[in-house]
């Protein structure tokens, strides 16, 4: 007896048989709402926290808006005529929050933001690698690091964010006050927000906020860039907009928070077997550095010693820009890659990618459907290649033997699993 589970995979969506016994795991999210404009109008006239987004700004005011780059679902073409129409009278500034990845390509900035809004606003991509182009707020706390953040956000009249709250494996949540820091920090900031200890500590990690040693300096460094408003969404599992939350920076990603955890967070009595994960589909599965979120996403609920299997389309490879690749090259094994890392002999961009998927496959056999990414580079990941998840997990099962339990994560890293 089986069942057919549809997975999140590139654009299409991926459809495998499991067996009836297999527990699908997906997040209790809201649907999305049939007209999303009246909410995100009514969240920039009438925010639940603090005055409307047009008193904020005077006209003739140059608006820096920090908006998600191509490699996150925010659905940009929705929002922002909604907010030009508020900004009647006003300069907008896009600068597009790339954090340390690539710059966004034309045709990228063209499907994420439409013709019209390209032609109304200036856009300004950050980079990561530009020292010049940052300015200083005090120092990354607990430590000595300058904070650096994009002169061309900082240095604008008003500054707003626009981002979604989502599980993210290290920082809690994603959107808020990651739209400041690291999405417009220099590369120097960003490394020291990810250093090893930090990433290592237990409480970097999917839905921790307070007391978490990433998220904690990223909410600091935010307070004193001056966010004059913030926009933070609720997404459904289609990837349209399901709640709105809005106007003071740290009280309406609070609210976006609760309302995702509440919805995202699913308990299980014990770790399984078997895991099957995703990275939530385009344009979270574009590449596998992005897909160590599907991957920490199983690994909260995977047994030591279990496999997690990776269904992911990564279009765009490993990717070949970046460190990410260079840095698996670099170490025959994770746990080797571990103990460099712990003795201080890399501090490279991207080692934080590289740290977390590590540990995972350090303590699990990962098996991963990936057509973007070569077997020979899968194998340099630490990684075996399947071209069937379902028959890869009907192997799994039947290695692990009588009673084996497994589950499915059909929507990846949008599921906070936990052992209860």
């Amino acid at each position: 007896m089986s069942r057919t589970v549809r997975l999140d995979f590139g654009r299409t969506g991926l459809e495998i048989e499991v067996p009836v016994g297999v527990d699908v795991l997906r997040p209790r999210s809201a649907p999305g709402l049939p007209d999303p404009v009246p909410a995100l109008r009514d969240g920039l006239r009438r925010p639940r926290f603090g005055a409307p987004l047009a008193e904020l700004v005077p006209r003739g005011a140059t608006v820096a808006v920090s908006v998600c780059d191509v490699t996150r679902p925010f659905p940009a073409r929705t929002v922002l005529p909604v907010l030009l129409g508020e900004l009647p009278g006003r300069r907008v500034r896009l600068v597009v929050a790339t954090g340390s990845h690539r710059a966004c390509t034309p045709d990228e900035l063209d499907a994420m933001f439409g013709p019209q809004v390209l032609a109304a606003c200036e856009v300004v991509q950050h980079d990561a690698d530009d020292r010049a182009a940052h300015a200083p707020l005090g120092t990354v706390p607990g430590s000595d690091v300058p904070a650096l953040v994009d002169r061309a956000f900082l240095e604008a009249d008003a500054r707003v964010t626009l981002g979604f709250a989502e599980p993210h494996f290290f920082a809690g949540f994603s959107g808020g006050p990651k739209m400041v820091a690291p999405g417009l920090a220099a590369l120097e900031t960003i490394q020291e927000l990810h250093s090893e200890p930090r990433i290592g500590d237990p409480r970097a990690t999917w839905g921790v906020v307070e007391g978490n040693p990433v998220h904690d300096p990223v909410r600091a460094i935010a307070a004193r860039a001056g966010v004059t408003f913030a926009l933070d969404l609720a997404l459904a599992a289609d990837k349209s907009i399901a709640a709105v939350f809005s106007g003071d920076l740290a009280r309406e990603h609070a609210a976006a928070c609760a309302h995702v955890r509440e919805t995202a967070m699913v308990g299980v009595p014990r770790p399984y077997d078997i895991v099957v994960t995703t990275n939530s589909g385009y344009p979270l599965d574009q590449n596998l550095y992005q897909c160590v979120k599907g991957l920490k996403a199983a690994a909260g609920i995977v047994r030591e010693g279990g496999t997690v299997i990776l269904a992911a389309e990564c279009a765009d490879g490993l990717p070949a820009h970046g460190r990410y690749a260079e840095l698996l090259a670099s170490s025959r094994g994770p746990r080797e890659f571990l103990d460099r890392l712990a003795r201080g002999e890399v501090r490279e961009r991207d080692q934080w990618q590289v740290q977390v998927q590590a540990s995972i496959c350090d303590r699990t056999r990962v098996l991963a459907k990936t057509p973007g990414v070569t077997p020979d580079d899968l194998r340099t990941a630490w990684m075996a290649p399947v071209d069937d998840v379902a028959a890869a997990l009907a192997d799994a099962l039947a290695d692990a033997g009588p009673g084996a339990r497994a589950a499915v994560l059909p929507e990846g890293p949008q599921t906070i699993a936990y052992v209860e």
